[in-house]
């Protein structure tokens, strides 16, 4: 099957619909639920982008096995082009969002590719399992599925582990194997567009533990209608107003949730990984599938930071304050961040190496840096639009007042100096829906723990980069009491 079009995402979603719980109610089609709709349609717009004339060839690669096209970030990089063309990709989709739509499914797709041709690591443990990943990664290609993962326990008590909880089944775990497959039961944080095909159930944080944490050692896949499975969605986002309104919330509120595994029978050919916890440990930094899913990160921030700086210079440009030398200095803060990530992409790529498996993987010290750096900078980036907006941010009156009867009073008083009052509200709007909405609130907290806690992040960092040769080289300065040497 061919990469996919948004009509083909959409038919598949309303034939067979996640069981999604909302506000209390089943949500029994999430492609006409006015909760759910704008975010199915606007993640059909990004597979209708790989049907676009000027950008197929930039969105789609042959397949190695049926010869049709399929969405590039399936490619499997052998060279630096490969991967620089897989980034034009995967900016092209998150340009779509402005960079708010953190789990577009190509995140998840060069996880899975990553993991499929890491096959060997998990037939290290048991042939099937890699024999699995191998096939499922050619199966989500091919048809071009769109794919959640949940990574996290729920948070109950965070000082005991999860067979330690009244029920050692709130965290998901392994009931029994069975002759059909494994049967798992319990519940996982968090799944990002639930409004998708099918889930990957990795190996989550590190497990401490031993024999008695084994059966939450888990890897595996299921559809996302497959009975017993369900997910319990926050709170909308979206809540039914125009894009005008809300530009960003009414349209890329990908949705979080809780799935739970209520008894759920998985099928041996979606195990991939069970009751071994080193393997499971090790299993994104072994595959690299975790410096693939860093790359598309990498440009998803690149895409978000371009969004702010146009957004800001919009602002600072309609109001008249682009003179001031302080507004000045926070726009250069912008451009400064915008391209320290665009470099670490580009060291990434510039240095990336064969893996063992014979996947070309960006290098990890860029990624890891950019990974740390950007959560801590986020906040700023928010906090200058917020101060060159000011009280401009505060008084956006809706669509409805600026076309009801009182338009006059908004266009004389709330006009730019270089846009109609309707021009400045919809910017505004914008700046608003980036910075204090709930969608943006939502966005910050995000960026914080987007690739987990900073703090282990930081930790991580220290334990893993390695800083020997500098060390030697302030020893040998230091030992040399004569002129240094070059």
């Amino acid at each position: 099957m061919p990469a996919r079009t948004g009509r083909e995402v959409i038919d598949r979603l309303k034939n067979r619909p996640p069981t999604l719980w909302l506000d209390g109610e089943l949500v029994e089609d999430p492609t006409s639920h006015p909760r759910t709709r704008n975010a199915v349609r606007s993640l059909a717009a990004l597979y209708d982008l790989q049907h676009r004339d000027d950008l197929v060839e930039v969105m789609t690669v042959k397949s190695p096995s049926s010869g049709d096209s399929v969405g590039r970030s399936f490619v499997v990089p052998e060279s630096k082009d490969d991967l620089r063309k897989r980034s034009a990709m995967h900016k092209v989709w998150a340009d779509a969002s402005l960079g708010h739509m953190g789990r577009s499914p190509d995140y998840m797709n060069v996880n899975v590719m990553a993991a499929g041709m890491a096959s060997d690591y998990f037939a290290e443990a048991d042939e099937r399992f890699g024999e699995n990943i191998k096939n499922y990664f050619e199966y989500v290609r091919e048809n071009d599925l769109a794919l959640t993962h949940a990574l996290t326990n729920p948070q109950i008590d965070k000082s005991k582990q999860a067979n330690e909880l009244n029920d050692p089944y709130i965290a998901l775990g392994l009931v029994e194997e069975t002759a059909e497959g494994i049967l798992v039961r319990g519940a996982r944080m968090l799944a990002t567009l639930p409004l998708s095909d099918e889930i990957l159930i990795f190996p989550s944080t590190v497990i401490q533990g031993g024999e008695e944490m084994r059966p939450y050692a888990l890897g595996f896949s299921l559809p996302n209608d497959t009975p017993g499975l369900r997910f319990q969605c926050r709170e909308p986002l979206d809540q039914g107003r125009s894009h005008a309104d809300h530009p960003l919330g009414s349209r890329f509120d990908e949705l979080d949730a809780m799935v739970i595994f209520d008894d759920v029978i998985v099928p041996w050919n979606r195990v991939f990984l069970i009751r071994d916890i080193d393997r499971a440990n090790q299993a994104y930094a072994q595959t690299g599938a975790v410096l693939h899913m860093a790359h598309q990160v990498v440009n998803l921030k690149i895409a978000k930071t371009e969004a702010i700086l146009g957004t800001l210079q919009s602002v600072i440009d309609m109001i008249g304050t682009g003179n001031y030398p302080h507004v000045q200095e926070m726009v250069a803060e912008v451009i400064i961040t915008l391209e320290i990530m665009k470099a670490l992409k580009l060291a990434s790529e510039e240095e990336a190496t064969v893996n063992k498996y014979g996947v070309l993987t960006p290098a990890r010290a860029p990624l890891d840096a950019a990974r740390n750096y950007y959560p801590a900078v986020h906040k700023r980036l928010v906090e200058i639009l917020q101060l060159c907006s000011s009280s401009g941010l505060i008084m956006v009156p809706s669509e409805a007042d600026w076309e009801g009867d009182r338009g006059a009073d908004i266009g004389k008083f709330l006009q730019g100096k270089n846009g109609s009052a309707e021009e400045r509200l919809r910017l505004f709007r914008l700046a608003w829906d980036m910075t204090i909405s709930s969608f943006g609130g939502r966005q910050a907290l995000y960026e914080k723990f987007f690739f987990g806690d900073p703090v282990r992040m930081k930790h991580a960092l220290y334990g893993i980069y390695d800083r020997s040769e500098y060390v030697d080289r302030v020893k040998k300065f230091l030992a040399n009491n004569d002129w240094p040497e070059v």
